[in-house]
């Protein structure tokens, strides 16, 4: 991970361990190698106890500040690694999609149309 980019946790209605916050610098660290414009990334860990059904009771979202466009994520699984995972891979998916785009426009620029009538200049 670059020294200038800057990782942010917080837990909502849980603690964070040392273990979880290894685990969300280790799967984000993808992220930063696969990106060098992500400027800031801010994940929060939240446990829902009052789930009806006690399924997807831990929710992991993920901010990431890029130039251009923001990209907000949320997953939801009834276990905390898994919903990180999650969070994580959709991240990835979100980023590798913005390059191959930006990739496309890069190789293939089309002409802008002017509806007005631009006269020629002979010099």
């Amino acid at each position: 991970m670059k020294q200038n980019t800057k990782l942010i946790m917080a837990g909502n209605n849980l603690e964070l361990t040392q273990s979880i916050k290894t685990i969300i610098k280790e799967k984000s660290e993808k992220l930063f190698d696969h990106n060098e414009h992500i400027i800031r990334m801010r994940v929060e860990v939240e446990y829902d106890p009052h789930q009806s059904s006690h399924q997807k009771e831990y929710l992991a979202k993920g901010h990431l500040e890029v130039r251009g466009n923001d990209h907000n994520v949320t997953a939801a699984s009834n276990d905390l690694y898994k919903s990180i995972d999650q969070m994580v891979l959709k991240l990835d998916r979100m980023l590798r999609r913005r390059s191959r785009l930006e990739r496309t426009k890069r190789k293939n620029p089309h002409g802008i149309d002017i509806p007005a009538y631009i006269p020629k200049v002979h010099s």
